[in-house]
């Protein structure tokens, strides 16, 4: 197929990577530990880890776990916040020779049961604030060996303690548990001292991480990402933001905010991989909701990028103490996840000088697919081009390719495209095209110059008398309004159009009214487009990662 995009590439910017140069990911990770050795990794709780600890305590967990006799390619599950344990959990899972699976950590005991059983786990690193929650299922599932670790234990004797007791006894953050055969995580780093790790060999085609798509599509899926698919998405990103860290001035090592948790495959590449692949220091959230808090951090460092998606953004922009941050050494904020709003992306613009450079993927696909040149200077409203290696078409129904402009399904072929659902043939083939296009569930546009822009979720659309609704067009016109904080969209059953358009809003402004938004709509929108209901919220049903679950507010109408 024709790469039209190419034209479009910033200077600089190859056309295809090779993935071949690191014959998995273990050695990407271990080249970095070692040219790397003396700086600074992770900070945390102002605890500072370098690539030499990390290397260390990484070999520690991963001999410890080959000691409990688990074979090459075993699924070890990892239920922790962004704490220092985190990243040297994934390094020892990986460096082992298993596979790693990422938990959301607020998950609810049915939501555990089903991620450990389809995934067939055998062990578990999991934070003691979740520990009840494993608790009420490991009698069902095949796991074996757990691993408890706890906020303070990584920080340092005094300060530990001092934590730990905050958290245990203060927060009560930490529900009474019993895991009678759980090992504590500095116990596994002291036995694993003693220990040898054993060198795997690994390669491409080996499983790294089974990334579980959120579910808010159904059952909740396992992506098989292969060393070969993270690899390839390391390096494409690498590729794609070479433009913006070589303009003056270079800063090296960089300092990145990893807010978004390290679970989620936007975090774990841009942040942990990326960042590893770069030797920068991460600068570990592990409550980014917590947004004074947040702020507090950030005026510690000089940081340099900022990966976040659209409610993060917004969030940080409406406390008034973040425009009192010092933003000039902040080179790249990638926006992703969700879409990013105009209003959202031109006030971070006012108050930063940074624009947010939008990006677009999935967790089928490690996960960038597409975005926008890393040297942009204004938020464009598009999701980008498609990175280095990667060919996007845009297909019917029938799955056939669409003329430019018209809009279909966003479909992804390239190097960092998952092998397919864990062990799921059936939705494999349901995604798969025959010539290896994943498809996304996303419906978009193709300009002439390779410009991706998103419609919306094939499965978000609303049907108002036979004419096509984009929920989001309207949040991102509605959310321009000042008196708006947050805003999302639902098709509703309705007698006379099949389906009507329902708004849920949380105020910025709270004299705001029904009608008051009613005749802003009325004015932005044609007559089938405008919100035939509005409600006010307190707050709207988000992912852990921010992302609103517009599926929640459908549901909730549905059962009314």
């Amino acid at each position: 197929m024709e790469k039209l995009w190419l034209k479009s590439y910033p200077p600089g910017v190859p056309a295809e990577i090779d993935p071949t140069q690191y014959r998995s990911l273990v050695h990407l990770l271990e080249e970095s530990f070692r040219k790397f050795a003396s700086r600074n990794a992770y900070v945390c709780m102002d605890k500072f880890m370098t690539y030499g600890e990390l290397d260390g305590m990484s070999k520690m967990v991963g001999a410890w776990l080959q000691a409990r006799g688990l074979k090459k390619g075993a699924r070890v599950a990892i239920m922790m916040p962004n704490v220092l344990q985190y990243p040297v959990a994934i390094a020892g899972v990986l460096r082992a020779g298993y596979c790693v699976v990422n938990v959301n950590p607020l998950y609810t005991p049915r939501e555990l049961e089903h991620q450990l059983n389809d995934s067939g786990a055998e062990a578990i690193i999991i934070l003691e604030n979740f520990a009840t929650t494993l608790e009420q299922v490991i009698g069902r599932t095949k796991v074996k060996h757990v691993v408890v670790a706890s906020m303070g234990e990584m920080l340092g004797a005094a300060k530990g303690m001092l934590v730990n007791f905050v958290v245990r006894n203060v927060k009560k953050m930490v529900p009474a548990f019993s895991l009678p055969n759980a090992i504590r995580f500095k116990q596994v780093l002291s036995d694993g001292a003693r220990m040898t790790l054993k060198p795997v060999e690994l390669n491409h085609d080996d499983l790294a991480f089974l990334q579980y798509t959120g579910g808010t599509t159904g059952v909740s899926k396992g992506a098989t990402l292969t060393h070969r698919c993270v690899i390839a998405n390391v390096l494409q990103n690498d590729a794609w933001a070479q433009p913006a860290l070589n303009q003056e001035p270079k800063i090296d090592p960089l300092t990145i905010v990893c807010a978004l948790p390290l679970y989620h495959i936007f975090a774990l590449t841009a942040c942990m991989l990326m960042g590893t692949r770069w030797g920068a220091m991460n600068i570990l959230i592990p409550n980014p909701r917590d947004i004074p808090g947040f702020i507090k951090e950030l005026g510690k460092h000089r940081f340099n990028l900022l990966p976040a998606v659209n409610t993060l953004y917004n969030g940080l922009l409406n406390n008034p103490e973040f425009a009192k941050l010092d933003f000039s050494s902040l080179k790249i904020c990638n926006g992703g996840g969700m879409a990013v709003q105009q209003a959202v992306a031109d006030k971070w613009l006012k108050v930063t000088g940074c624009p947010i450079v939008e990006g677009y993927g999935l967790s089928e696909t490690a996960p960038t697919a597409t975005c926008n040149p890393a040297t942009a200077t204004e938020f464009s409203g598009s999701i980008g081009l498609p990175i280095p290696s990667t060919e996007i078409t845009i297909l019917d129904d029938a799955g056939q390719p669409v003329p430019l402009g018209q809009p279909g399904e966003i479909s992804i072929r390239g190097p960092q495209v998952m092998a397919g659902y864990w062990n799921r043939p059936d939705e494999t083939a349901k995604v798969m095209t025959p010539d290896g296009f994943f498809k996304s569930g996303d419906v978009g546009v193709m300009d002439e110059r390779g410009f991706v822009k998103i419609v919306d979720r094939k499965k978000d659309m609303i049907l108002v008398s036979g004419f096509n609704v984009y929920p989001n067009e309207i949040e991102g016109v509605v959310a321009a309004h000042p008196g708006v904080l947050e805003c999302a969209c639902v098709g509703v059953p309705d007698a006379n159009s099949g389906e009507a358009v329902k708004l849920f809003v949380v105020r910025k402004d709270p004299s705001l009214t029904v009608d008051e938004l009613m005749n802003y709509c009325k004015e932005q929108f044609t007559a089938y487009k405008k919100p035939k209901y509005i409600e006010f919220r307190d707050e709207l049903p988000k992912t852990n990662v921010g992302k609103i679950l517009r599926r929640e507010l459908r549901d909730e109408k549905k059962a009314a």
